[in-house]
């Protein structure tokens, strides 16, 4: 038997491309291991988004070639964004990898794993769009799964190197959704996450009369028993009354919105090519706590845009401090080759990013600890995860507004109870 050792580098959506390679690889007849030393096929799904993903794709692929030296008649095999981004390069710089795989043609591994020599390099336009009869082998804990409801992006934000990566939008239709989702109930899945590059942009390519994510989100409560449904990567321009409206009425569609903002300042929205403005921006918050007042909100800005000021960064300060988001990630830009932005004039010195980075994350801090401190005295639904990574002595657990591997968790520290069970936590601190 064929032993293989995967990798997944990147986002959720990328997981479950390599979940679809699992799942084919194992019908195929190859064991899947936990540790590379001595498996037959190195495999590592990388991401390229932005430069500390690409080092950090680099790296372990360096690992994995020293793994591979020390096993005669190994092979190792680099799948995803990373490929397909730097086509051209990669085979020359990574002599020692042995078949290159695009965001597209992994739907074939089977296939290029049995003809590995002939070509090394499979990239193609993406086109691909995974369906409920694929393959499918879950690398998540037990109690919870990501539900990918569409591939690729039509939006043109000058930053960003996505739709170039993965190609246009490619929606799957409700009723293949639906069969995917009906599995997972049935494998006692306690909490789904839907992802795609942009949710709201859902069903966009069907056409003017096509099905929208609130008839996705509407037909998933209805077809399935799934305790909790949470929605990641909502644009800000595409968020209907309608689904927020379901949001409040339904316990189970988690009131959390994932609406990756960027910035606040017009000029720096303009230049980012970003669709909407300032006001727009406020209309969206105020409709949110206007029909979901309890809704926890979380959302990204980038510091450091081409020609953004100091006034610019004192917009998205204002911003935070009204608003009093959950939680807010920050992030500098990366001048990244390829991206529409990477000769924009007034590219921002290095040094002057973190300084904004850190203000508004010293901002940020102070918010979510009041937030959290909001919560002492209250008892929560939350979800255990199992043993906590910072001790054994601790179990440690997610809430309703904090989404896994990134918005933090509750540590439980009193009681019994199972990793993959729905309690109620009392909040001491």
């Amino acid at each position: 038997m064929t032993t293989l050792y995967a990798v997944t580098l990147g986002c959720p959506k990328n997981r479950v491309d390599t979940e679809v390679m699992l799942g084919l690889l194992g019908e195929a007849g190859y064991d899947i291991v936990q540790e590379p030393e001595g498996a037959d096929i190195l495999l590592v799904n990388t991401c390229g988004f932005i430069q500390p993903a690409v080092e950090e794709g680099i790296e372990v692929i360096l690992a994995l070639e020293e793994i591979k030296a020390n096993n005669p008649g190994s092979k190792l095999v680099v799948t995803g964004c990373l490929v397909q981004r730097y086509t051209g390069s990669l085979e020359q710089e990574l002599d020692n990898v042995d078949l290159f795989i695009g965001t597209d043609g992994f739907q074939d591994i089977v296939s290029h794993l049995d003809h590995l020599n002939t070509p090394p390099k499979i990239i193609t336009s993406p086109t691909y769009v995974m369906d409920s009869q694929t393959p499918r082998r879950l690398t998540t804990p037990a109690h919870r799964a990501y539900l990918k409801i569409t591939e690729g992006c039509s939006n043109t934000c000058a930053y960003c190197m996505i739709p170039s990566i993965r190609g246009p939008l490619r929606s799957r239709t409700i009723a293949d959704i639906i069969v995917e989702a009906k599995q997972l109930d049935e494998n006692k899945i306690k909490e789904v996450t839907l992802v795609g590059q942009d949710l709201t942009a859902y069903g966009f390519d069907f056409g003017g009369k096509g099905d929208r994510l609130e008839h996705l989100v509407a037909a998933l409560l209805q077809e399935t028993a799934i305790p909790w449904l949470r929605l990641l990567y909502l644009y800000p321009t595409r968020l209907p009354d309608q689904l927020l409206k379901i949001m409040a009425a339904e316990k189970r569609l988690l009131s959390y919105l994932d609406i990756p903002l960027q910035h606040v300042s017009d000029p720096v929205l303009k230049r980012m090519k970003r669709p909407f403005g300032q006001k727009h921006i406020h209309d969206v918050v105020e409709r949110i706590r206007t029909h979901v007042p309890d809704a926890a909100i979380r959302t990204t800005f980038m510091v450091g845009f081409p020609g953004e000021t100091d006034e610019d960064v004192e917009i998205v300060a204002d911003f935070m401090r009204n608003y009093r988001l959950n939680n807010v990630g920050i992030f500098t830009y990366s001048n990244e080759e390829g991206c529409q932005a990477e000769f924009f004039p007034d590219q921002i010195d290095e040094e002057v990013k973190q300084q904004r980075f850190d203000y508004l994350m010293e901002i940020q801090s102070e918010i979510s600890m009041d937030l959290n401190q909001s919560y002492v005295g209250k008892t929560l639904d939350v979800l255990v995860e199992g043993v906590s990574e910072e001790t054994e002595l601790l179990l440690e657990g997610r809430t309703t507004f904090q989404a896994p591997e990134i918005d933090g968790c509750v540590y439980i520290a009193d009681g019994e109870c199972q990793e993959g069970d729905m309690v109620k936590v009392e909040i001491t601190e």
